[in-house]
């Protein structure tokens, strides 16, 4: 298991990669006119998980990583590579 984030149009996608192929998106963030949008996933309505206007990509990463979104796949022991 490992979560990373990986560079897509104008953001990062938080990734959970159970194996090689198999790839679930948790999060991420856009970086936009108005500032940066960040979301962390949730199975039902929450809308504490999205976020608009940060003002640097590291404080978009943390909103997201604070609510820890692989966990709702199970997953509970590992690091973010933020590489």
């Amino acid at each position: 298991m490992s979560v990373y984030w990986k560079a897509v149009n104008r953001g990062q996608n938080l990734i959970l990669s159970e194996e090689e192929g198999k790839e679930e998106i948790v999060g991420g963030y856009r970086d936009t006119k108005r500032g940066i949008d960040a979301y962390a996933q949730t199975f039902s309505y929450d809308p504490g998980r999205s976020q608009k206007g940060f003002d640097t990509v590291e404080d978009a990463k943390e909103f997201v990583e604070a609510f820890r979104p692989w966990e709702i796949h199970g997953v509970f022991d590992v690091t973010v590579d933020r590489e």
